[in-house]
């Protein structure tokens, strides 16, 4: 066992959330512990391959290695939750319940579209909810609040006539840019259009 894996397996909270369709695609992921580009394949592999073909009826919870997958199915969308095997696997279902609960006061009855077209919308509500895979704050009113909150300060910077979307485009990968319906670019190339 590596290093990195011993660190991992002696952690609490959860390593990574994986959300993915039922076909296969993956929707949103986040890694809160540390892997190579390779672990996250391998752990993308084991999801679409261990989880994906299950029946509704089977239990939640799968052993892998150094971790159990903790997973739910909210009508086409599975929430994967990579947990230390010494983890309570109903609270982990409970906190995949919680961020659901805050995705559909949010979202209105989120669907898997919401979750295609304003990526950077659910990434903040669950970075709001949990830092470091661990839940930070389980008052789905107080998330809610704080959302709405970061998004008038948003729209206030906004009406200043400074282009705010290439400042939000600055922290986002070129993925989540072209998700966003917005032209990947650099820094240095903005600023030399300004120029």
């Amino acid at each position: 066992m590596s290093d990195a894996a011993t660190k991992r397996s002696t952690s609490i909270g959860w390593h990574f959330i994986i959300l993915m369709s039922r076909q296969g695609k993956i929707r949103l992921s986040e890694f809160f512990s540390s892997y190579t580009e390779s672990e996250k394949r391998r752990i993308l592999r084991d999801i679409s391959s261990d989880i994906l073909p299950r029946q509704p009826k089977m239990c939640n919870i799968i052993e892998k290695g150094e971790y159990k997958f903790v997973y739910r199915r909210y009508a086409s969308l599975y929430f994967i939750v990579g947990v230390p095997l010494h983890s309570n696997e109903l609270l982990v279902l409970e906190e995949i319940h919680l961020f659901v609960e805050a995705l559909d006061g949010y979202f209105n009855s989120v669907c898997e579209l919401d979750l295609v077209f304003s990526l950077h919308k659910s990434l903040s509500l669950l970075f709001e909810m949990f830092v470091g895979g661990m839940l930070t704050e389980s008052n789905k009113r107080e998330v809610l609040k704080n959302i709405i909150e970061a998004e008038g300060l948003v729209e206030e910077l906004s009406k200043s006539g400074e282009d705010v979307g290439s400042q939000l485009d600055d922290g986002l990968s070129y993925q989540e840019q072209f998700q966003l319906g917005r032209k990947p670019g650099r820094r240095g190339d903005r600023n030399n259009a300004r120029a």
